[in-house]
């Protein structure tokens, strides 16, 4: 069993190999929905100083205790739902709820009801369909500020929504016309 604090290093590490760099640690993700064996995962952990002893169990707590849900373990494939830098992830379009959450900072609100929510360093914009999910995003950046996002207004000017699993959703942009912001 890991300590809280190992624990957490883990999460991080297995957030940049499936979410950032998964090159510089010798994995080749599958470009269909990121994925790779989780026994591969397992090998290049271990690899690195400090995790030679690391078990498959540890690796399985971790997805299942991660705040966020960013991992999905299946048939012995392990990928991180959402949030990539390094490649865009395939994900089927969909058909979200009336309303979609964005958690981030308030020094974004201005920048956002001019701009929209646009992708930053991401592959996609990031969604939440409860506010549980976005205020665990937006809280880390500052002062948290909620945008609420009326989809059936976005797919009307035609943004394309996709699920990532997990009450996530993705896009690739929301209008500023399709936002409104609501401070917790």
């Amino acid at each position: 069993m890991l300590s809280k604090e190992k624990e957490t290093k883990l999460s991080k590490m297995m957030t940049k190999l499936l979410r950032h760099a998964p090159g510089a640690f010798g994995l080749t993700l599958d470009p269909q929905d990121g994925s790779v064996p989780v026994e591969r995962l397992l090998q290049a952990i271990r690899g690195k100083d400090g995790w030679r002893e690391l078990t498959l169990e540890q690796i399985e707590t971790v997805v299942r205790r991660s705040d966020k849900q960013r991992f999905e373990l299946a048939d012995g494939r392990i990928r991180a739902r959402y949030g990539h830098s390094y490649e865009r992830v395939a994900y089927e379009e969909g058909i979200p709820p009336a309303v979609l959450y964005h958690g981030t900072s308030s020094g974004a609100v201005p920048s956002i009801l001019q701009e929209g929510i646009v992708r930053m360093g991401r592959q996609y914009v990031h969604l939440s369909e409860g506010l549980h999910f976005a205020s665990l995003a937006g809280s880390r950046k500052g002062t948290l500020s909620i945008v609420t996002v009326d989809t059936a207004k976005a797919r009307e000017e035609g943004v394309r929504f996709y699920f990532a699993g997990n009450e996530v959703w993705l896009a690739d942009f929301v209008p500023p016309s399709c936002c409104a912001v609501n401070n917790v």
